[in-house]
Formats: structure tokens, C-alpha cells, sequence
């Protein structure tokens, strides 16, 4: 059974003016999100800014997660890292934390062979018992996971059982759809191809556009998969515009200035990452206003 179908919010972690993590305000974020519709909460993703988190707030964060979650809906947690044995301790304290399943991105930066990632991915698996799904961007980490060895993966190591696909190649998802079988559940990890994913077997995406969004993300999936085609199709296409602008700079810059445009008050990202540009900032704001998302400042 998947660990979730529909749209999982890839969350931002909110901050506050001394630059340290706001669980009041992450809590606040959390209830509007299930309140929305939203059918997973993805905990120290790319979007949560894992990367300039220490260890520490890592943990926390998914452990705030899962506690102010109540298994109300899915919490599963970002602890892929570069560095095998990284991951396998994240990982592990993720699941005691009571995550019900991990998102583990490639190694960036050193990369990795296919057989290398064969090897990084079933060591992580094998020292946890909840399910896992991998993260292909190789945009961002300059590593690629091939259908091959995906497929590989997924008939080797029982609870590998996903893959969030954000290659950006619809040719890509079908050779692995076509390798595995279709069996893998499937979500797209770019908002901008949520429907093209899903007419290829997908059941999700784990999305950006959830964060201001929560709703009509959700029914974009599920009306889908409900057979309503043209209705997630209109959805998709109505926010496509929303979503360019929300990728316009580097995420989750953008998401998080739109969060506060919308009176959230998460803060700023932490550096390297800085705050929008002017330019930006309007035509975001002016998508917002397009897709009828209030904002207030």
C-alpha cells in the first residue's frame, strides 16, 4: 500500500528574526496544510532547507512534525545526505521519531556511480523497517538515478517502494515505469508536469505549490485519479504561470516569499540563499492575486 496518493506539501521551515527555526509558526503552517486538503507532510526536504539545518534541528523538526501531525496524515522525512553513513543515522532516528517514511535524495556533490547509488540506496533501506522513497534531481545534485537502477532497487530491497522524479524528463519516468513494472508508486517532483507524470501511472506529487496552494494541489491529483482528466488538466494549466513564477529563483526563496506575501510570516531563507529580488517578488505577487491567493503585505 502507498505511504500516500494525492499531494504531499514539501514544507518550508519557517524561521524566525534571529534566524532560528520557528516550530510555533511550523505548527501553524502543519494545521493549514491538513486543514487544506493536503495529504502528506514531507519534513526536511529541499523546500524545508535540510541543508543549512544542523543535525540537531533536523531532528527536531521531524520529531515537532510527526508529534503536531497525530497521524492526522502521512509525515514522511527528508534524511538523504551525501554521506552514507549520514543518512543511515538520520534515517534511524527518523523512524524512532515515529516518521512513517523517508524521502532520500541522491549524494550530491561527490555524486555516485548507478552501482555506487545501488549501494548507498540499500544501505540506508536496510537500516530502517518503514518504507522509503527516493529523490531523483539531478538538476540540484548533479546525479542522475537511471530507470535501471531503479528497477533494480525496487526488486531488490523490499521497502524501497517510491521515487519522487524530478529529472524533468517525461521519457525518463516511462522507461522507468516500463522497467519496474509500475511497480513503484510514482509522484512527480515538479509541479509543472504533475498531470504528465500521473498519465504515466503516477499517484502524486510531493509538491512546492502545496505550500500556497494546499487545496487545489490536492484536487489536481485526485481528480485525476478519479477520472476527472479535463478537471486536472484546467488545474494544472491554470496554475502553470503560479508555478513558473514559484521556481523563478531558487527554491525555496520564492515559496517563502509568497508565504509571507500571504501573511504567514516564515522569515527568510538562510544563507547562501537570500531574499527575492524586487522584479520577482511583483510578478510573483501578481500570480498570486491571478490564482485568487489573498495576500496582505
Amino acid at each position: 500500500m502507498a505511504i500516500f496518493k494525492g499531494a504531499g506539501v514539501a514544507i518550508v521551515t519557517p524561521f524566525n528574526s534571529k534566524n532560528e527555526v520557528d516550530y510555533g509558526k511550523l505548527g501553524e503552517l502543519i494545521d493549514y496544510q491538513i486543514e487544506n486538503g493536503t495529504d502528506s507532510i514531507i519534513i526536511c526536504g529541499t523546500t524545508g532547507e535540510s541543508s543549512t539545518l544542523t543535525e540537531e534541528e533536523h531532528l527536531e523538526c521531524i520529531k515537532f512534525a510527526v508529534e503536531k501531525v497525530n497521524k492526522r496524515v502521512p509525515v514522511i522525512a527528508g534524511t538523504g545526505s551525501n554521506c552514507t553513513e549520514t543518512a543511515i543515522r538520520l534515517s534511524k532516528e527518523a523512524e524512532k521519531c515515529g516518521a512513517d517514511g523517508l524521502l532520500l535524495v541522491t549524494p550530491y556533490y561527490n555524486k555516485a556511480t548507478q552501482n555506487g547509488l545501488i549501494a548507498h540506496f540499500t544501505a540506508i533501506a536496510k537500516s530502517v523497517s518503514i518504507p522509503v522513497i527516493l529523490y531523483n534531481v539531478p538538476g540540484r545534485t548533479g546525479c542522475n538515478i537511471l530507470p535501471k537502477t531503479v528497477a533494480a532497487l525496487v526488486k531488490n530491497v523490499d521497502n524501497i517502494v517510491g521515487i519522487k522524479e524530478a529529472s524533468g524528463s517525461i521519457t525518463q519516468v516511462a522507461e522507468l515505469m516500463c522497467l519496474t513494472e509500475g511497480k513503484i508508486d510514482l509522484y512527480s517532483g515538479d509541479d509543472a508536469m504533475v498531470v504528465p507524470v500521473l498519465s504515466l501511472g503516477g499517484i502524486g506529487v510531493i509538491s512546492v505549490l502545496s505550500n500556497v496552494a494546499p487545496k487545489e494541489t490536492h484536487d489536481m491529483v485526485m481528480k485525476y485519479l478519479e477520472g476527472d482528466i479535463d478537471g486536472s488538466r484546467e488545474l494544472q494549466l491554470k496554475y502553470l504561470h503560479l508555478i513558473n513564477a514559484l521556481f523563478c529563483e531558487v527554491n525555496p526563496i520564492p515559496v517563502k516569499a509568497a508565504l509571507n506575501l500571504m501573511g504567514f510570516n516564515v522569515g527568510k531563507p538562510r544563507l547562501p540563499l537570500t531574499e527575492m529580488e524586487p522584479a520577482n517578488l511583483e510578478r510573483l505577487r501578481n500570480e498570486l492575486n491571478r490564482c485568487n491567493i489573498k495576500t496582505v503585505a
